[in-house]
């Protein structure tokens, strides 16, 4: 493998340069496009390719999320980042030791039925975001609701 990147080093980059462009256009995971590039293309194992993915996805992940930051019609709530963060890390500790245990094989097929699905729930799930309604939103909690004394109906006097 350390012998294929003397000769074929540009392959890597354009690989990342092709996971960067859809990673930012699109929200993928560097595992999407870099686990079936390094599998299929350049010969590399399953886990070898899952670890590689996993480490290259940390510095296009920040990248990218910092230029959404940075764009005022984005809204990135930082509580949910950090819950879905500390759920992530408990994951990827319990994902990276199953993975270890399980046979190559099995989580190539794991990982292409995953793609799968998730392929098809795009491709037929409605282009038409649902109905928000105010308060359906776990992020739409902002507001503390006061309990108003009976009788008093503050809406009845705005007018």
């Amino acid at each position: 493998m350390v012998g294929q990147l003397c000769n074929y080093w540009w392959v890597f980059v354009l690989l990342g340069i092709c996971a960067g462009v859809l990673s930012g256009t699109l929200g993928l995971g560097a595992g999407t496009i870099v686990v079936p590039a390094l599998v299929l293309l350049c010969g590399f194992g399953q886990k070898s390719a899952q670890g590689t993915a996993l480490a290259v996805m940390v510095p296009m992940a920040l990248v990218g999320a910092l230029w959404y930051w940075r764009n005022p019609e984005v809204k990135m709530n930082a509580a949910v980042i950090g819950l879905i963060i500390c759920g992530a890390l408990a994951g990827a500790l319990f994902g990276a030791e199953l993975a270890s245990r399980l046979p190559s094989h099995i989580l190539r097929k794991m990982f292409a039925i995953f793609l799968i699905i998730v392929a098809v729930r795009m491709f037929m799930g409605t282009s038409r975001p649902k109905k928000a309604y105010p308060g359906d939103s776990v992020t739409a909690k902002k507001e503390i609701n006061l309990v108003e004394p009976e009788g008093v109906d503050n809406e009845a006097g705005k007018q």
